[in-house]
């Protein structure tokens, strides 16, 4: 069976103004145009947008922590930038980014070899990327979604370690492009993971190995010197210099930034303020722009330009005397360069597919190791603009855990706290979902979907386990067109109230709600969780923690945001759900109601074949007062009309997705 619904809602609405009506009595429909054109939604299409994926991690390894992303390979739009490029011309362009990394859904260690989570994920999401992270030592895997699975089994492949002074060293090439990308390469394989992304793009960075800190100059004004924590996995802006170029490196007998931009010219930098401590011409180079600058282990300096290869003197005057080492025309142009611990010399060249080249410092003599030039299938596909390297010291790991649960301090969430560990999010770390409702059920709705709208975030904390100990529920009511006192709150469904500790955060101003003394809704066979009984209550951002009498299974939890749903007008049993979900043991689907039914079957789809919610994993914008949702998103009825294979990401910030104008 297939339904028919209107294409375009063409409503009347009369407001009553009668002796002592509430003025915010809400509208009522008089009329809809039946010649409109129809859409036909296939029978049991319930309107999703997202879908449950479980993760399986397998992983012997005495201890390594995972982070696991949503994965697209899709770039957005982040506006244009002017900046200096490497070549020394003033260029204004377009800046794609990809936001994997903004994408975090959840962390763990895994226990007795497994980690396994449940977790939520947007339907035009195939894949997910793992990041494997064993005491700085990183890699990284992308991963199908198979019938809402992933299934990871980590193997070494080779361990990427050399014997230096009595220790085990491993190291990693550390890199940074302008569209503000920080990854690292493994020398010995070519793999890439990315690590961060950057406050700003950028041409250089340079390593402080004793503090483990990573410092970077933004390649556009005002040129902030950012120093990023390679422990904490953070950010910070340190100070703005005012000048920017190519060449980075850290010296590690002063403890100074030594930094040359397109010119013949070397400063040096306080890397704690960004104070400028020197400057000293270079001489002798046969080309000044592009390259990068680099300390070899007995303090030698070197320096490259797209001329090649230099080393640096200091002379009787104090300035820089350069020694040309490569060939006169190399066929590449140097980008970027460092020394690993073999001493053996690293450079990337300019290009959108960059390649890495290893040079010998004594005859200049090089070789292509990694890239389309390598011809060894090991192409990055984006931009090596710096490089820098990181070495992890078998014998140097900080393996302080002050609450003893068995994470380490550096890994663990709540290091101070022995019952939690980790995160796992719904949409993700630094994601909001929405929840919209029209009110009017089982009447005709006007479909704009701002009677009652849920931005929300839930956080699931987790113990050493990968067991959920506490779910924090983060959420605003963004948007209330609707007339009556609406309630909201979810039902978590095969979960005992009982299993449920305490509730806190609810807001209840009206005597329609009761509850129990650990704060679930009383009298329900399911947990049910209100959140305001008064949707005008949590219009600021409100936090509802629920904690279990027990760890609890993500699989056994579910996944936010669970079987959400609004109470109508201080009606406790007149509850309105996403398609096709049950009402809670409260709810009453036969209650007397003003108008046509337009749900006689009772799953919460009309005769005309709309919801009266939807759920939607994303910062959704909400249609303007009686704008449809068909009208203000372009490509919602062909999403529905396939059953949600068409036009999966129809509501996200795509050229051609949104009407502006019609969205608040």
């Amino acid at each position: 069976m297939r339904k028919s619904i209107n294409n375009l809602f063409k409503f009347s609405f009369v407001l009553l103004l009668l002796a002592g009506c509430n003025l915010f009595s809400p509208e009522k429909i008089t009329k809809i145009d039946e010649e409109d054109q129809v859409l036909s939604i296939p029978s049991g299409f319930d309107f999703s947008t997202y879908q449950d994926v479980t993760i399986n991690i397998s992983d012997n390894a005495t201890y390594a922590k995972y982070d696991v992303y949503a994965y697209s390979d899709e770039l957005y739009d982040a506006g244009t930038e002017t900046y200096e490029n490497e070549f020394g011309e003033t260029v204004t362009e377009t800046i794609y980014k990809s936001d994997v990394l903004e994408k975090l859904i959840f962390s763990g260690v895994p226990s007795n070899g497994v980690l396994k989570q449940t977790i939520n994920l947007p339907n035009f999401y195939n894949k997910v990327y793992i990041r494997r992270n064993k005491h700085l030592s990183f890699s990284s895997s992308i991963e199908d979604i198979i019938d809402q699975e992933v299934n990871y089994t980590f193997s070494e492949s080779g361990a990427n370690e050399r014997s230096l002074a009595g220790q085990t060293v491993t190291d990693y090439l550390y890199s940074v492009n302008g569209e503000g990308q920080l990854f690292q390469i493994d020398p010995l394989t070519g793999e890439l993971t990315d690590l961060s992304n950057m406050p700003m793009g950028s041409f250089t960075c340079a390593i402080d190995q004793e503090n483990k800190m990573l410092y970077s100059i933004g390649r556009s004004k005002p040129y902030p010197l950012m120093k990023y924590s390679i422990v904490e996995d953070s950010w910070e802006i340190v100070a703005n210099l005012g000048i920017g170029g190519p060449r980075l490196g850290y010296n590690p007998n002063d403890g100074l930034l030594y930094f040359s931009n397109n010119g013949a010219k070397l400063y040096t930098f306080d890397p704690s303020t960004g104070e400028r401590v020197s400057v000293k011409d270079i001489l002798g180079l046969h080309n000044t722009t592009g390259g990068d600058l680099d300390f070899a282990e007995d303090g030698t300096l070197f320096l490259c330009t797209f001329s090649g290869l230099y080393r640096l003197d200091l002379n009787d005057d104090g300035d820089y005397q350069s020694t040309r080492i490569s060939a006169d025309n190399l066929p590449f142009t140097p980008t970027s360069m460092t020394f690993d611990s073999n001493q053996e010399l690293w450079l990337a060249e300019a290009s959108a597919n960059a390649d890495l080249i290893v040079m010998d410092t004594e005859t200049g003599g090089w070789e292509y190791k990694y890239g389309s030039r390598a011809n060894n299938n090991t192409a990055f596909g984006r931009k090596i603009n710096d490089l820098t390297t990181f070495r992890v010291y078998s014998d140097n790991v900080d393996e302080t855990d002050s609450d003893g649960d068995g994470i380490l301090d550096q890994d663990d969430a709540f290091p101070d706290d022995a019952e939690a560990a980790f995160e796992s999010f719904t949409p993700s770390k630094y994601g909001k979902g929405t929840i919209a409702f029209e009110d009017l059920w089982p009447s005709t709705g006007d479909y704009d979907f701002n009677d009652a709208v849920l931005s929300y975030q839930a956080i699931a904390v987790l113990n050493a386990d990968n067991l959920a100990v506490r779910l924090d529920f983060v959420c605003n009511i963004k948007a209330n067109g609707a007339g009556y006192t609406n309630g909201i709150g979810f039902e978590i469904e095969g979960l005992d109230p009982s299993q449920i500790e305490s509730v806190s955060g609810p807001v209840l101003t009206h005597s329609f709600i009761n509850v129990s003394s650990n704060g679930t809704e009383a009298g329900q066979d399911n947990a049910v969780i209100i959140l305001a009984d008064d949707v005008d209550n949590i219009l600021n951002e409100t936090t509802i923690s629920i904690r279990f009498v027990d760890p609890i299974s993500t699989s056994d939890l579910g996944v936010a945001p669970f079987n959400p749903f609004i109470i109508v007008n201080k009606q406790r049993e007149k509850e309105i759900h996403l398609p096709y979900r049950h009402i809670t043991s409260l709810g009453d689907q036969s209650v007397a109601f003003t108008g046509d039914n337009k749900d006689t079957d009772g799953n919460f789809i009309s005769e005309n074949g709309f919801p009266w919610a939807i759920s939607i994993i994303h910062d959704f914008k909400v249609p303007k007062e009686k704008v449809d949702i068909t009208s203000a998103y372009n490509f919602f009825s062909s999403w529905a009309e396939s059953g949600g294979s068409n036009n999966v990401d129809w509501y996200k910030d795509n050229p051609g997705n949104r009407n502006d104008d019609l969205l608040e």
